[in-house]
């Protein structure tokens, strides 16, 4: 018969046993931990490729790859406003190893105005840093009536229903632009959807469509091959990117501001340490001479905010959208 002491005994060495098991298991899990990536890593970027979604997260990818001494793979899944890729996202594995290049509007836009959607972008997503930020621009077909932003609202309203604007696709950022220059403006224009902002181009150029309210670093190409014509900026100053474009303040609706950002976010459940580092080793680049070069030509700023305060800038913006999804009565799905 086993006594106290033989009991106590055998408790002790279960005790000790269990100990140094954990003491070698905690340095190794820190050691997996500090040794990612140690296999390449995928940023999905959910829209079409040649957006500017999409040039900012190429951009990022090079240097970090450089840093990482891992491939950094950007891979293009657009539709649905962002929400097909931002989906694949959130169902990956929450490893580090897939990040989501989100535009804003996917995570602050998207919840209020699709009916259904396929993920949960306050629970199934964790954002990691806020990667850089920039204006729109209010650009036309050369066509188009109207030199001024003045006189292509006069022309618009002349004109109710009949003239068409393109965008990245429903609850994007320039879809979003777009609402917001038109209900300031107090005009009416169809909107008609694409896969990413690069797509609608063409149809820009061709005619199809009148209107865009694009990303500067999509936009300002065609600006200066006079492709098209770029009535106005939607930041609080002019662009250094285009400095002779006035701003929609300055041109007649005295404060509207409008800016776009672009961030990493991870699945939810993706380890703290790994979190952390994605967002150290962001705001590494962001702070390279040549990083912040490739950004200013592109009209963005970088920005690199923490993972706590990237999530309070979401809930303060998702908030706003939310009342001007309502008011614009802007539904999907």
């Amino acid at each position: 018969m086993k006594t106290i002491a033989d009991r106590n005994r055998r408790a002790i060495m279960g005790l000790a046993a269990a100990t140094c098991t954990l003491a070698l298991w905690a340095p190794q899990q820190a050691f997996a931990q500090e040794s990612w990536p140690a296999r390449p890593v995928k940023i999905v970027v959910p829209f079409a490729a040649g957006g500017t979604t999409d040039v900012v997260a190429r951009a990022v990818a090079k240097d970090l790859s450089e840093m990482w001494g891992q491939p950094v793979v950007v891979e293009n899944r657009g539709g649905a406003g962002g929400n097909i890729g931002a989906d694949a996202v959130a169902k990956s594995a929450p490893d580090g190893y897939t990040i989501l290049m989100a535009s804003g509007s996917i995570v602050t836009v998207n919840p209020h105005m699709y009916a259904k959607m396929p993920f949960d972008a306050k629970k199934d997503l964790i954002p990691v840093t806020n990667v850089a930020s920039g204006p729109q621009v209010v650009a036309v077909n050369p066509s188009v009536p109207g030199k001024t932003l003045k006189e292509f609202i006069a022309y618009a309203k002349s004109q109710p229903g009949k003239l068409n604007f393109g965008s990245a696709g429903i609850g994007s950022q320039v879809h979003m632009a777009g609402e917001s220059f038109l209900d300031a403006a107090g005009i009416d224009l169809a909107h008609v959807p694409y896969k990413g902002e690069s797509a609608a181009y063409p149809d820009l150029v061709s005619g199809a469509l009148q209107l865009v309210v694009g990303n500067i670093a999509a936009v300002a190409p065609y600006v200066s091959n006079g492709r098209l014509r770029a009535l106005a900026v939607t930041s609080a100053t002019r662009s250094p990117l285009l400095p002779d474009v006035p701003t929609v303040a300055e041109s007649g609706l005295p404060g509207f501001e409008n800016t776009g950002w672009f961030g990493f976010m991870a699945p939810a459940g993706t380890p703290t340490a790994i979190v952390d580092k994605i967002h150290r080793d962001t705001v590494k680049v962001l702070d390279k001479t040549e990083m912040k070069a490739r950004l200013f030509v592109a009209g963005m700023s970088p920005v690199g905010k923490s993972p706590a305060e990237f999530a309070a800038a979401i809930d303060k913006e998702s908030a706003h959208w939310a009342k001007v999804v309502e008011r614009r009565k802007l539904k999907a799905n």
